[in-house]
């Protein structure tokens, strides 16, 4: 196998997957957070928390239920993305729930 084919063939395991649902659910708090510190709204504050809190346990729990380390296929990268996401998600919550105070 090549180089390249070695780098396109790419599976989607269940680690990766929910790796991939944590940043995702992390990055819309983090845009809920960053909208709410910008116009200064309450109920995106509760969003960012929540979603920021959500994705970084969802990514705790990936890279403490990795095996293996980056490359294979359990979504370990993918973990610590989410948990930094999530960390970023709920700072700006919190900073824009202190603003609306």
């Amino acid at each position: 196998m090549s180089a390249i084919a070695y780098l396109v063939d790419y599976n989607l395991t269940s680690g990766r997957a929910w790796s991939l649902v944590a940043a995702g659910v992390g990055l819309v708090g983090v845009v809920a957070g960053g909208l709410a510190l910008a116009r200064a709204r309450r109920r995106g504050t509760v969003v960012a928390l929540g979603a920021g809190l959500a994705g970084a346990v969802v990514g705790g729990l990936v890279v403490a239920a990795a095996e293996g380390g980056p490359g294979t296929g359990y979504g370990i990268v993918g973990g610590y993305l989410a948990v930094v996401v999530g960390l970023v998600a709920m700072a700006l919550g919190g900073l824009a729930r202190v603003r609306t105070r």
